[in-house]
């Protein structure tokens, strides 16, 4: 296109399952997300989740599983000391997840939150 006009008719591509697979590999990789890796492969975002979608129908790509919890040992130091007495602030849990994303969410966060917040931050 030049100046607003259709120069000539641009075809429809046409991407392997492994070109697919590739690039919905490439969503969570340095931070990236699904518009960011949309806009690198000049695809719109609705073809990421519709190639998800279509990978998983084919079971190539894993499907979304749920949430599993790890048991977690808190090992006090002087810093989660001062974090947790009287007129310090809060404490705080760095979680990471299997994506390699990792989030901090308060000591006393709610179970189904958190819960809420893991399972987004998965499939995201």
């Amino acid at each position: 296109m030049r100046d607003g006009v259709v120069l000539e008719m641009e075809r429809r591509r046409r991407w392997t399952d492994e070109a697919k697979l590739a690039i919905l590999g490439e969503v969570g990789v340095n931070g990236w997300t699904v518009a960011d890796v949309a806009r690198r492969h000049d695809v719109t975002r609705q073809h990421i989740y519709q190639w998800r979608r279509e990978m998983r129908r084919k079971g190539l790509w894993p499907a979304g599983e749920a949430s599993v919890f790890l048991p977690v040992e808190m090992v006090v130091t002087e810093e989660t000391e001062a974090a947790t007495a009287p007129g310090g602030t809060a404490a705080e849990i760095t979680v990471a997840l299997r994506n390699g994303r990792q989030f901090r969410c308060a000591d006393g966060i709610d179970y189904a939150a958190l819960s809420r917040l893991v399972r987004l931050l998965e499939t995201a």
